[in-house]
Parts: structure tokens; sequence; C-alpha cells
């Protein structure tokens, strides 16, 4: 299990892989939405995820 504050600990580095990206944060919220809807992450409650796969 793991926070939304967990996976916005690497938003530097994130940003430094992706430096065309200027809406880091809105971005790691898509992405978790896009793995949550493909059945790879479940959204436990609020701001927390696990894992189901």
């Amino acid at each position: 299990m793991f926070t939304l504050d967990d996976v916005y600990a690497h938003e530097a580095s994130l940003s430094a892989h992706f430096p065309g990206n200027s809406n880091g944060r809105p971005k790691i919220r898509q992405q978790l939405r896009v793995l949550r809807d493909r059945g790879w992450l479940e959204f436990s409650g609020r701001g927390t995820c696990r894992r189901t796969a």
C-alpha cells in the first residue's frame, strides 16, 4: 500500500526524466487513474492505493 504523497516524493526525479511536462502532479494522478482503470491498482481510500497484480 502507498499514498499519493509517497508518489509525489518522486516528483523531482520524474520531472528530470520528462522535462517538457510542466504539470507533474496532475500527470501523476492521471497515470494512477490509468493504472486503476487497467486493473493494476486499487484506490483504497483518500490518497491511498494498493497494487492488485
